[in-house]
């Protein structure tokens, strides 16, 4: 098995906010990140899809058709979009690094043709980040 690594990138804004808690206990929890106008980031995803070299093109998947899912499944969706307002699965869910990239995960899964995706790697340029490899 070979694991073949993509990358891409987009630039977004959100803020943290739990509906349930009081604003008070959101400030408190989330700090300048519960501010409702947001702030952004620049997030580079990173997505590794696993499988067996084809004897015939000697890929495990076309590189092309990969970044091409990736464009349409999340930069599209994404880039220069308010998480919290603009992507539907944010409306009820809190856009933390580590939503994303299940939010990703979920948005690729059986979209890559000939090859298992096994990780999804999401994070800001500043050196957070969070891996997802699907449910145990």
């Amino acid at each position: 098995m070979i694991l073949l690594t993509r990358r891409a990138e987009f630039s977004a804004s959100h803020y943290y906010w739990n509906e349930a808690w009081s604003d008070e206990e959101n400030r408190r929890v989330f700090g300048k990140c519960a501010n409702k106008n947001g702030h952004g980031h620049n997030y580079t995803l990173e997505v590794t899809v696993a499988g067996e070299v084809d004897a015939a093109t000697g890929f495990v998947v076309d590189l092309k058709k990969l970044k091409d899912v990736l464009e349409q499944e999340v930069v599209q969706a994404y880039d220069h979009r308010h998480l919290n307002k603009e992507v539907p699965e944010f409306r009820n869910t809190i856009p933390t690094t580590e939503n994303i990239a299940i939010a990703v995960w979920r948005r690729l899964e059986g979209k890559v043709p000939g090859a298992k995706l096994h990780r999804v790697r999401v994070y800001e340029m500043s050196d957070i980040f969070a891996d997802y490899y699907g449910e145990p």
